[in-house]
Parts: structure tokens; C-alpha cells; sequence
């Protein structure tokens, strides 16, 4: 087969060249469509230099200066759904317990609470099948149930709390059966809220993002938190009785004072190494972290400031819901950049952090035990050897002298 010409490929619109005379788009994957791969993962400039010198420092060697994971593929439209998703499952939880201790006094907040899940619920899961691509992909995430997943069992309390919500906004309320059954499915919307609020972060965390995975203990905190803050803080904007106004801004002040804790936590888990902790101070992430805890710092004290007017109440509100977008995106970003850093990869390694740590792995397979940080391993320079022309006779000489007869 001759050379191929480039006139002789068959060209789609997604930017795939396929030969047929080598290969055939067919099967699910061939249904794929490209639309803004650049957007999802960015090509990175080629090496001007040998491996070797492009930015290795002697002191912490990596693998020749260039990435080890790659970066998520995820867009926007992940952060996004981390945001929505989490203000649903947080004005679930609040619904329920408003039914349960509120009785009629709450009842309207507790169906404006279902009815900012219900809605919640459906633009996060547009928003996942706009990342994903084609519809059927979330439903055939749904033809398993795995409880070691948080992928796997975050998609189910998705579909679980929706289907929660919206039987409780038909049929709460009704006499007979019909209305007990929509009394019990907004106590599970509650309680399916509770895991929508912070699995995202779970699943984060059991990346090999290295920063997601340093800060996995506190992560889950802070996105409940920041949910919490969220939620109450939208809820407040919208018309509500005076009555409900104090539960609101309990709700969120609570929110806010552990989204700010809770930050501080993340910040500390990411401290053990700068290498770690620099997304959450360079650059865009590191911008978007520092906007998002001023925010909801003074998100807090216009809630708190005594004598509030309602522009400040206004304020306050939309300052809390600014802060808790300005968290996710930040923590998307910064696991991004993470990831496309070798040193963030190597340094947790070698200081025992990352599997050694989670699993407890303190033996190497000789069964001697691990001494961290690992000592790196260096290949030692080699003499230069000078070519003699007696070296080939000497050579074939030792040659015919060592090897046994031919029989």
C-alpha cells in the first residue's frame, strides 16, 4: 500500500481523519461528536528542549519536567452542577425539617424548600448529560448500582431526590393515603438530600488529583457548608413570610461560619507541602479561593450586623451565593492545575502522603520497612571509555576460549 495522501482521507466534522482502507467508524464510541475538545483538554506546547533540561532541578527530580496525570476533562458545566446540586440537597434537608418541627407554622417553607430541589435536581441533571453528552450516557450510568463508586451512588441519590421532590410537590398536602405518601417522600428528600450535598466532593477526593486527594478529609465539610450557605442564601432572596426569616437566616449564618472553618481546614490539609497548597494562592484558582472566602466573610457580617436594612439583606445574599460558586469553581481549577504539575505528583510520594498514607502501605515488597521521605535514586556517571582497534581481537579471543565445543 502506497503512501497515504491527505485528500484521501475521509474527513468529519468532529476533526477525526479516518482511513477506510484501514479502519471504520462503527460501535458506540464511532456516535461520538467533538465539538470543543480544546475546551475540555487543552493541547500543551511541545518540548523546544532536550527532556532533561526543561525545568528539572537536581534536587527534586521528576519524569523529565512533564505531567504525570492528566488534567480532568470535565467543563464549566461540573463546577456548576457541584453549586446547584448542592444548594438542592441542602433546601431538601431544610423542607423536611421544616415539615417535621414547623408543622403549619412552616408549611409554606417547607414547600418553597421542595419546590428549589425539584428544580435544583432537574438543572443538575441537564447540566451532567450537557457534560456528558448524549442523554442515554446518564442513563446507562444507572444499570448498576456500586456502592464503592461515589460516582455510581451519587447518580442514584440524583435520580432518588428528584423523584423525592416532585412526589412531594404532587401529592403533600392531599387527604388519604395519597397525601401520607407525600408527606413520606419529602422526609426522604431530606434525607437524600444530606449525601447530594457533599458527595461531590467524595468523588473528588477519590481522584488521583493530588490536591483533592490531600484535602479528602476536609473537601466534604466545606462543600456541605458552602451548600448550606447557598441554599439559605438563595431562599432569602426569593418572597417569603416574616416568620420564615429567622429560620433562613439561621440557616445560613450557620452555613456561612462553617463554610469559612471549613476552608480553613482545606487550606491547612493542603499546607504540608507548597507544592500542594500553591493552586489555592497563584494564579486564576488561587484568585477565585481568596474571592470566595471574602465574600462569605462579608456575606457573615452583613447577616449579623445589627439594625440590617433590606438592601443589606439583599447584599448579604447575593454576596453568600457569589462565594459559594467562587468555591467550586476554585477548587475545580486548582485540582486542574494540580494535576498538570509533576512536583505536586512525586513530592506527596515520596513524603508518604497519597496511597502510602490511606492504606497504611508502611513495608516495601521485601518486607523491610519504608523510611519516608523515599530517598531518590540516581544513576551514578559512568567513566568514558576509550575504543581500542585491539579491543574486537581481544574480544573474540576470550570469546573462543570460553565457549564450549559445538557438537
Amino acid at each position: 500500500m502506497g503512501d497515504i495522501r491527505p485528500e484521501d482521507l475521509e474527513k468529519q466534522r468532529d476533526g477525526r481523519n479516518i482511513d477506510t482502507r484501514l479502519g471504520t467508524l462503527s460501535g458506540e464510541g464511532a456516535q461520538q461528536r467533538v465539538k470543543a475538545l480544546e475546551e475540555a483538554h487543552p493541547s500543551r506546547e511541545p518540548l523546544r528542549t532536550r527532556p532533561s533540561d526543561s525545568g528539572v532541578s537536581a534536587e527534586s527530580p521528576s519524569y523529565y519536567g512533564q505531567p504525570v496525570l492528566k488534567e480532568p476533562v470535565w467543563i464549566w458545566s461540573i463546577p456548576l452542577y457541584f453549586y446547584v446540586g448542592g444548594v438542592a440537597g441542602a433546601a431538601s434537608v431544610l423542607g423536611a425539617a421544616a415539615d417535621a418541627v414547623g408543622g403549619k407554622r412552616l408549611e409554606g417553607l417547607g414547600r418553597r424548600c421542595r419546590w428549589v430541589g425539584t428544580v435544583g435536581d432537574v438543572v443538575s441533571s441537564g447540566l451532567l448529560i450537557y457534560d456528558l453528552g448524549r442523554p442515554e450516557r446518564f442513563l446507562n450510568m444507572l444499570r448498576v448500582f456500586r456502592p464503592t463508586s461515589p460516582m455510581s451512588v451519587g447518580s442514584w441519590v440524583l435520580v432518588g431526590s428528584g423523584a423525592m421532590n416532585t412526589a412531594s410537590l404532587l401529592f403533600a398536602g392531599r387527604r388519604g393515603w395519597l397525601g401520607r405518601a407525600g408527606e413520606g417522600a419529602a422526609i426522604g428528600a431530606g434525607l437524600l438530600g444530606l449525601p447530594l450535598a457533599g458527595y461531590t466532593a467524595v468523588l473528588l477526593a477519590n481522584t488521583a488529583v493530588p490536591l483533592w486527594q490531600a484535602t479528602r478529609k476536609s473537601l466534604p465539610l466545606l462543600f456541605m457548608s458552602s451548600a448550606v450557605a447557598g441554599a439559605g442564601s438563595l431562599m432569602e432572596l426569593l418572597p417569603h413570610f416574616r416568620r420564615d426569616e429567622k429560620v433562613l437566616h439561621l440557616f445560613s449564618s450557620v452555613g456561612k461560619v462553617g463554610e469559612l472553618m471549613a476552608g480553613v481546614a482545606v487550606q491547612h490539609d493542603a499546607s504540608r507541602l507548597e507544592v500542594l497548597e500553591r493552586p489555592l494562592k497563584q494564579g486564576p484558582s488561587g484568585t477565585l479561593w481568596k474571592a470566595a472566602k471574602v465574600c462569605t466573610a462579608a456575606s457573615l457580617v452583613l447577616g449579623l450586623w445589627p439594625g440590617r436594612t433590606r438592601w443589606m439583606k439583599v447584599a448579604g445574599a447575593l454576596l453568600s451565593t457569589a462565594g459559594a460558586l467562587a468555591t467550586r469553581f476554585a477548587v475545580f481549577r486548582a485540582g486542574k492545575v494540580s494535576a498538570g504539575d509533576p512536583q505536586a505528583t512525586f513530592q506527596p510520594q515520596r513524603e508518604g502522603m497519597g496511597a502510602a498514607e490511606v492504606t497504611g502501605h508502611t513495608h516495601a515488597s521485601d518486607g523491610k520497612p519504608l523510611k519516608f521521605p523515599l530517598p531518590v535514586l540516581r544513576e551514578e556517571p559512568r567513566a568514558p571509555q576509550t575504543a581500542s582497534p585491539l579491543a574486537p581481537r581481544d574480544e573474540a579471543e576470550q570469546a573462543s576460549t570460553v565457549a564450549p565445543p559445538l557438537l
